[in-house]
């Protein structure tokens, strides 16, 4: 134990990502402008794109056979990384593996020097130096720890992620070489959009994180009682009662999100919610009920938070939300327009604090694009300062100010956010040569519904 304390930490960054975006054009006279990406937040992951065949030794399959077989060799930890990283890139059968630690949802993540901000980066550690780190605070590493999100073969890695929250001397451990467990929120509104390493970073956490909340609140079969063992890397989960053995997968819930617009008058409606942030106005979401089709939602939720009839169903894009409660950890955001038949607002109070009508041109001014500047900035940051071990006791929220040094009256969702995308493509329909961007998407994505 007292030779594994003194190991040292590799950290792995990934080769550039290929991630098309949409960049956006500025208006000549304006402070706002339109941010349209091709890949939503949390979208894009990189390492999952294609599931390889159960033969491949990048498969969950062959990878989890190998990992058995690594955890067994009790001199794992005992060799050098760059002499672990060499055989394991002499031959194709045995790829590499490098995992991402989560303690309470939250990514291991350090921070590094920018051009005009911090950045942050996730914290990937060798399997070796897993083991040697679980091994101090008293944890056996076992293959049912380790869940697979995916593969690069041009690399020879596998990636996979763990939950160490039951190690407590790890905060400290990792603390004291400048990595820290960083809300995946924070992460998201840290993260540079025009940034492609980051973006496919955002992504990956995302996806490990969804995964790892489920296998936490999935710990007991719902037919019978009995504990859920994980099967095939984690990709699911089966009971361990022999005489039932239900498959159990990693469960979607998902949510419409829509834009309502009034056509005639040219204006859209917003709402509020209680644990809004000052100012901050958003599309009308909700979930979807059993026995309903996606436009019989987008109505039904319509009218009963605002009161307001539905009638065409447009849909526009969708996007994988993994930051909402830990009951529902991998929220699948499904984005609709909605056109309005009728236009007098009945607000229910127990779902809203507030929804109103609100025109092109008030909702264009609340596009600053200052504004979500200097929050990313912000956050930016603050995940420098904890990685530092110097948490500053900041409101994010606070930080939403246009460059005046002036509160701006209102303001949508960052550019991380779908109801963002949702609201600044209605924005922009219309403008004339002032603003260039993609306000539609293509027309084998985009279908009446």
């Amino acid at each position: 134990m007292e030779q594994a304390s003194h190991a040292l930490i590799v950290l792995f960054l990934p080769r550039p990502l290929t991630l098309t975006r949409t960049l956006c054009y500025v208006t000549r006279f304006s402070a706002t402008m339109s941010i349209n990406l091709q890949t939503q937040a949390f979208a894009g992951n990189p390492i999952r794109s294609k599931t390889p065949k159960s033969t491949d030794p990048f498969s969950p399959t062959s990878a989890l056979e190998s990992l058995k077989t690594r955890l067994l060799d009790n001199t794992l930890h005992c060799q050098p990384q760059q002499h672990r990283s060499s055989l394991s890139s002499s031959s194709s059968s045995s790829p590499d593996f490098k995992v991402l630690p989560f303690r309470k949802g939250r990514p291991l993540t350090y921070s590094g020097p920018g051009e005009t901000a911090p950045v942050w980066h996730l914290g990937w550690i060798s399997l070796g130096d897993c083991k040697i780190f679980l091994a101090n605070s008293g944890i056996e590493l076992k293959e049912e720890a380790l869940v697979y999100l995916g593969s690069r073969s041009e690399d020879d890695v596998v990636y996979w992620a763990i939950d160490v929250s039951d190690g407590d001397s790890l905060v400290s451990e990792f603390g004291s070489k400048q990595l820290c467990f960083v809300e995946l929120r924070t992460l998201m509104v840290a993260t540079d959009w025009a940034d492609q390493r980051a973006m496919a970073d955002l992504a990956i956490a995302g996806h490990a994180r969804a995964l790892l909340e489920w296998h936490n609140v999935s710990r007991f079969c719902g037919h019978c009682g009995e504990k859920t063992v994980p099967k095939e890397a984690g990709k699911l989960k089966q009971c361990s009662n022999a005489s039932c053995k239900k498959r159990i997968y990693p469960r979607v819930d998902p949510v419409v999100i829509m834009l309502v617009i009034d056509r005639e008058n040219d204006r859209v409606l917003l709402s509020r919610q209680s644990r809004f942030v000052p100012r901050m106005w958003s599309c009308i979401a909700g979930f979807i009920e059993p026995g309903e089709s996606l436009e019989e939602a987008v109505r039904r939720e319509t009218w009963e938070e605002t009161g307001i009839e539905v009638g065409e169903v447009v849909y526009h894009t969708s996007q994988p939300w993994p930051v909402g409660p830990n009951s529902m950890p991998c929220q699948l955001m499904v984005g609709f327009y909605a056109y309005a038949k009728s236009f007098e607002i009945n607000v229910d109070k127990e779902e809203l604090e507030d929804a109103q009508w609100h025109s092109r041109e008030d909702v264009k001014k609340a596009l600053t694009f200052a504004e979500y500047i200097k929050a990313q900035r912000t956050a930016a940051a603050k995940v420098e300062q904890m990685c530092k071990g110097v948490e500053r006791g900041q409101s994010l929220a606070a930080n939403f100010n246009v460059e005046s040094g002036e509160l701006a009256p209102m303001f949508i969702p960052g550019p991380f956010a779908i109801a963002h995308h949702l609201i600044s493509s209605w924005v922009y329909k219309d403008t004339p040569d002032g603003v260039q961007v993609q306000t539609e998407p293509s027309s084998t994505s985009m279908s009446n519904l």
